[in-house]
């Protein structure tokens, strides 16, 4: 670290490095983009120079053996997310690594077991613990006037055909199909806003007849507090939606998980005895969620104080999406477990 700041070297040149993490951690005063690799010199070279980052390298491995860089970024597809934090960890790095951190909970157990031997800090990239339109909504439903939360209700779906797309690449290890891909943030949102770990679950999936993977993925999660209900589909149009009803209250978050940075964020929340159709609009100042997301987790690292989403975290989440994917094959209820 330099005069309170992270150094940061980015691992891949994903579409979601180059759109939307790269340009929101140059607008951080905490973060400094040292470094980005790719498998290809020649692209890492041209977002080099389209960022102006300072350093380029023609492997992820390079990147990790800079001396400049304190921690990195992962972006790359599912299925190499534990590889390459195990070794930027063993290389001494500091990591956040794109959503789902892991496909398994045995991953997840050696990843903390590193991360403790290191004293470094690793985390999974779910911007739910820090958009100030979450962080809102979490305070209005932990309100008195809101009531016990006893539903949630969530949608988020996109449509990709793309046979070369790795989303759409079927295999029991790669973590394709909506439920790992976007179905995570659904699982990830109900326990955050409950507060709790689920004690049942129960899927259905609805595979391609072509590449295999689930297109549409429907659950139910039993928590000690209520129900949270949702559906994520890779072949639906693209929309999202997280509707939280309380005792006393009822709110809607317009846009959930992507909200673009130069719109404010709407939140729509309504009483017991409101008309119909009536709800009052909060709004909440625009923010650049990548640019706080490495905010925080960069202070984390300059604080030594714990990171947003936390491999404990990541644990749960894993065991819960886990048991969906086993429910789906039993067509059984399933009790989420992180024992071994």
């Amino acid at each position: 670290m330099s005069e309170g700041t992270v150094r940061w070297g980015i691992m891949g040149t994903a579409r979601i490095a180059e759109k939307s993490v790269i340009p929101g951690m140059q607008r951080d005063h905490l973060s400094v983009v040292e470094a980005v690799a790719s498998r290809s010199a020649d692209s890492a070279r041209k977002v080099a120079g389209r960022f102006g980052i300072p350093r380029f390298h023609g492997s992820y491995e390079a990147l990790l053996q800079d001396p400049g860089i304190d921690a990195v970024y992962i972006p790359l597809p599912n299925i190499l997310h534990v590889e390459w934090s195990r070794k930027a960890l063993e290389a001494g790095k500091h990591v956040l690594c794109e959503k789902p951190l892991s496909l398994n909970i045995e991953d997840v157990r050696s990843l903390i077991e590193l991360r403790d031997r290191g004293n470094l800090k690793i985390g999974e990239a779910f911007m739910v613990h820090t958009h100030p339109q979450w962080t809102r909504a979490k305070s209005i439903v932990k309100s008195q006037k809101f009531g016990q939360l006893r539903a949630l209700q969530g949608f988020f779906s996109y449509f990709n055909r793309d046979r070369e797309n790795v989303r759409n690449k079927y295999s029991l290890k790669n973590g394709g199909g909506s439920l790992w891909d976007i179905g995570c943030y659904l699982v990830h949102t109900g326990r955050f806003m409950f507060d709790e770990e689920p004690e049942q679950v129960i899927a259905l999936l609805d595979r391609d007849p072509d590449f295999q993977t689930d297109r549409i993925a429907s659950a139910i999660m039993k928590f000690p507090s209520g129900h949270a209900v949702f559906t994520s589909s890779t072949q639906i149009v693209p929309w999202q939606r997280i509707v939280l009803c309380g005792e006393k209250q009822r709110l809607e978050i317009a846009v959930p998980f992507n909200q673009p940075a130069d719109m404010p964020s709407l939140l729509l929340r309504s009483e017991e005895n409101d008309p119909a159709g009536q709800a009052e609009e909060i709004l909440i100042p625009p923010v650049n969620q990548y640019s706080v997301q490495a905010n925080e987790f960069s202070r984390a690292i300059i604080d030594n104080t714990e990171v947003p989403v936390p491999l404990e975290n990541t644990l749960c989440n894993t065991a819960v999406l886990t048991a969906l994917i086993r429910s789906a094959e039993t067509g059984q209820w399933e009790k989420p477990t992180i024992e071994t």
